[in-house]
């Protein structure tokens, strides 16, 4: 199949939200197969970067009392025309471009990790900003210091609408995507998400220059994208439990859950899945991925594990697969 039209999709109240929702006007429809270059505001909806700590910044308006708008700035829904409950949305990311500044908030008791300040002593300690210019062609972000951090662009949240009615958060992960911060979403990597409502109905924003693995401090270097450009393809086949990752060099399926071990759980059990969907074994059954559909929407506190599988080389030949509605990607 050949490639398909390319979309611009930039911020406006129309086009933006805090919320995911199957019940929310599709702000774009698409083709699979059709690119998609979203403009993003950063995850606190700032049109320009941090003065300090206290400090006002122009800020995209909301609509006071709008639920909506309550969480982070998403851009979206991009409804995927034929896309159906129990299909699989391929996301290929072909670029993640920063904007040209970013900050990074860190300490104190508040709502940023604040039970993980108190448990490290350190939430007395006054809270810090740390303020970014990003040089996209060095590949590097400077602080004011004049330190230094490589960075790698993602969108920190990405994902399709949970299946249950209703406004769900925005600051939370589930199996259907959300706020995953997962920083193997770079460019040239692919996520595949299980959709769960007509049309897939695919959101993202809450860019990132820079991040380890989660954000231990409450925040990356936070950053707009300009832009974040996706390829959508839909996949009708087995479904799947959650949240799965190709990079160039390995597989990782992720985890969500109010604890550590269930979300350990949820990781290790896609992993299953995938090794056996690719290698022809029986899988865990329908069963576990109802289950994730009833519970999915329900991710209030959840905390991420991920598993990751390495691909050892191997001769070209038959490959079993899921039939799709784009090309084949190569392992």
């Amino acid at each position: 199949m050949g490639a398909g039209v390319t979309h611009e999709l930039s911020p406006s109240l129309a086009t933006l939200h805090g919320r995911f929702s199957r019940d929310l006007p599709p702000a774009l429809f698409v083709e699979p197969g059709d690119v998609v270059r979203m403009h993003t505001l950063d995850v606190t909806w700032g049109l320009e970067n941090h003065r300090g700590i206290g400090l006002e910044r122009p800020r995209m308006h909301r609509p006071a009392g709008e639920e909506r708008y309550d969480g982070p700035a998403l851009l979206g829904p991009i409804a995927v025309r034929g896309a159906r409950p129990g299909m699989v949305l391929r996301i290929d990311i072909l670029e993640a471009a920063l904007g040209p500044w970013g900050w990074t908030y860190a300490g104190g008791p508040g709502a940023l990790n604040g039970a993980v300040n108190r448990a490290l002593g350190i939430a007395d300690a006054p809270p810090a900003m740390l303020l970014w210019e990003i040089d996209r062609g060095r590949g590097v972000a400077t602080d004011a210091q004049g330190r230094r951090v490589r960075v790698r662009a993602f969108p920190g949240t990405i994902g399709v609408a949970p299946g249950e009615p209703g406004l769900h958060s925005g600051w939370h992960p589930r199996r259907t995507g959300g706020n995953m911060d997962c920083r193997e979403l770079g460019a040239g990597s692919t996520l595949y998400l299980p959709v769960e409502a007509e049309g897939a109905l695919l959101s993202a924003g809450d860019g990132h220059a820079a991040q380890g693995d989660g954000e231990a401090g409450g925040t990356a270097i936070e950053c707009r994208l300009e832009p974040l450009t996706l390829r959508l393809w839909l996949e009708d086949g087995p479904p799947i439990s959650g949240p799965r990752v190709r990079t160039a060099d390995s597989w990782v399926t992720l985890g969500f859950g109010p604890t550590l071990e269930e979300a350990a759980h949820m990781a290790l059990g896609g992993a299953i899945d995938l090794l056996c969907s690719r290698l022809g074994g029986r899988g865990r059954g329908p069963a576990h991925h109802a289950d994730g559909q009833r519970h999915g929407g329900r991710a209030r506190g959840a905390r991420g594990r991920g598993a990751r599988l390495k691909p050892r080389p191997r001769a070209r030949g038959h490959r079993r697969g899921r039939r799709r509605t784009g090309p084949r990607r190569r392992s």
